[in-house]
C-alpha cells in the first residue's frame, strides 16, 4: 500500500474508497493481523510488527467477520474474551444490556440473526475499553434503532477511531480527517471539513 498519515489521539479518520481500494487491508495492518511488506507502521507508540504484543490489548476491532464463536452464546463469548483481557465480570452484563441482546444472550450465536451477532461483535470490540477502535463497516446488518443503540459505544468520542463505511456522507460527518483510497494508493488526504461531496463522489468513479 502507498499510504501515509498521522492521527492525533481522540480523532476519527474516515477511510473511503470503492471495493478493492484497500480499506480493509489498511485496518488489518493497523490491527496487527497483517504484517506490512514494506514501510513503517506505528500504532499507539508501538512499531509494527515488532512491538505488536504491546498494543493488541489496547485495540478494539469490528471486522467483516464477527470474531466470535458460533457455538457459544453471546454471554459465553464475552466471558471468554473477558478472561483474556482481565476485565471485571460486571462489564459483560453492562455491555449485553447496552447492545440490547436481552434473553437472546444465552442462545448460541448460530441461532441469532446477523444483526444480533453484529451487536455482540461490537460489545466484544469495546469490552476491554480500547484506546483505538478500528471499525470496518461497523453498522452493517443493523437497523436504524440498533445503530442508535450501539453508537454511544463506538461513536465519536468513544476512542481514537479509524472507520470505513459505504455511507460516505455519515462517515465524513463523524470524522476529523478523510483518507481516500484507490487500488491501495492514497488519492485524498484532507480535513473532513474540506472534503466536499464532489470530492468524495470522485473516489468512486
Amino acid at each position: 500500500m502507498d499510504v501515509s498519515f498521522e492521527l492525533p489521539e481522540g480523532a476519527t479518520l474516515a477511510v473511503l474508497g470503492p471495493n478493492g481500494a484497500g480499506k480493509t487491508t489498511l485496518l488489518r495492518l493497523l490491527s496487527t493481523l497483517l504484517r506490512p511488506s514494506s514501510g513503517a507502521v506505528e500504532v499507539l507508540g508501538a512499531s509494527l510488527p515488532e512491538d505488536a504484543w504491546r498494543v493488541r490489548g489496547r485495540i478494539g476491532v469490528v471486522a467483516h467477520e464477527p470474531l466470535l464463536y458460533r457455538e457459544l452464546s453471546a454471554q459465553e463469548n464475552l466471558e471468554y474474551y473477558r478472561g483474556l483481557y482481565g476485565v471485571e465480570r460486571s462489564r459483560v452484563q453492562e455491555l449485553l444490556d447496552a447492545v440490547g441482546i436481552g434473553a437472546a444472550r444465552r442462545s448460541p450465536l448460530r441461532e441469532l440473526s446477523r444483526g444480533m451477532v453484529q451487536r455482540v461483535s461490537i460489545a466484544r470490540a469495546v469490552l476491554h475499553r480500547p484506546q483505538l477502535l478500528l471499525l470496518d463497516e461497523a453498522f452493517s446488518h443493523l437497523d436504524p434503532a440498533a445503530v442508535e443503540l450501539v453508537r454511544p459505544l463506538i461513536g465519536p468520542g468513544s476512542a481514537t477511531r479509524v472507520i470505513t463505511s459505504h455511507d460516505a456522507r455519515t462517515a465524513v460527518a463523524e470524522a476529523d480527517r478523510v483518507l481516500g483510497l484507490r487500488a491501495g494508493h492514497a488519492v485524498l488526504d484532507a480535513a473532513a471539513a474540506d472534503a466536499d461531496e464532489r470530492t468524495i463522489a470522485g473516489l468512486y468513479r
